[in-house]
């Protein structure tokens, strides 16, 4: 008996077809690309050069670094600044990801990131673009507190130990100290924004009150510990997006110094 073709294999002529679900799958996650990018260069370039600035500027005379504490609240400074400059593109991001699981009637159909600034401005005003700009901010305070403190903390002790001179190899290991950190702080504070943007109303009230409220509640009716359930794969995550971060930026740091700063 000759054996038919399945239909899903191929048309008729024998050549395979590609799905339109295996097309929505491939490209589907580039429909906010525009947006990410424009978020990276909002948001990561004000903080990173805010903290840079503000780090050179409160060192002594002498070359003393600023203490912890100090450098925390530098990073909180950064931080707070880049998230309120990065929450357009946020938004932007946000709706534009989400498009595509929304009802078709009910479809933006944003174009580009640009394209939806422009139209969320002109269909719903300019504060729209900076919706949801306190929480934002407020996480980013958090991470940008550990995440730039303890990288130059790591780095100032791993230069003051003898055993790394200021190379990649030292950028390496203070970065992936402060990846670990950064998990750390950060993910009590993503448990709680994600189950407040994904909570239910429970007899017409809402589920948590407050970030607080669902922190305690987590610990009470989970355990303290699930407050950094996952923590391997955020940390596999995170630790080298910061390597790569810090790296990129002592580089371009140092060209910058020797181009323009050493004549």
């Amino acid at each position: 008996m000759a054996a038919t073709a399945s239909p899903a294999a191929g048309g008729m002529d024998g050549k395979p077809r590609t799905s339109p679900k295996s097309v929505k799958f491939l490209f589907g996650g580039l429909a906010g690309l525009s947006a990410g990018l424009l978020r990276q260069a909002t948001y990561t370039t004000t903080r990173l050069g805010i903290y840079t600035v503000l780090f050179e500027r409160l060192t002594g005379a002498d070359g003393t670094p600023p203490g912890f504490l100090l450098k925390a609240l530098i990073g909180m400074t950064a931080g707070a600044t880049g998230a309120f400059v990065g929450t357009p593109a946020e938004v932007a991001l946000i709706r534009m990801t989400a498009d595509g699981r929304l009802p078709a009637d009910q479809r933006r159909g944003y174009k580009n990131v640009f394209n939806a600034l422009i139209r969320i401005t002109q269909e719903e005003g300019v504060p729209t673009l900076w919706r949801g700009c306190i929480p934002t901010m407020a996480r980013a305070v958090v991470v940008n507190a550990a995440q730039l403190a303890s990288y130059s903390q790591s780095k100032q002790f791993l230069l003051d130990s003898g055993y790394f001179s200021d190379n990649i190899l030292c950028h390496f290991c203070a970065s992936m100290i402060s990846g670990l950190v950064t998990t750390a702080a950060s993910m009590p504070v993503d448990i709680a924004k994600t189950r407040i943007q994904n909570m239910r109303m429970i007899d017409g009230k809402p589920e948590y009150k407050n970030g607080l409220d669902v922190l305690f509640k987590v610990v009470r009716y989970e355990g303290f510990f699930s407050l950094w359930k996952g923590f391997t794969p955020y940390y596999a995550r995170l630790g080298p997006h910061t390597v790569l971060t810090f790296i990129f930026l002592e580089q371009m740091n140092k060209a910058y110094k020797r181009l323009f700063l050493s004549g």
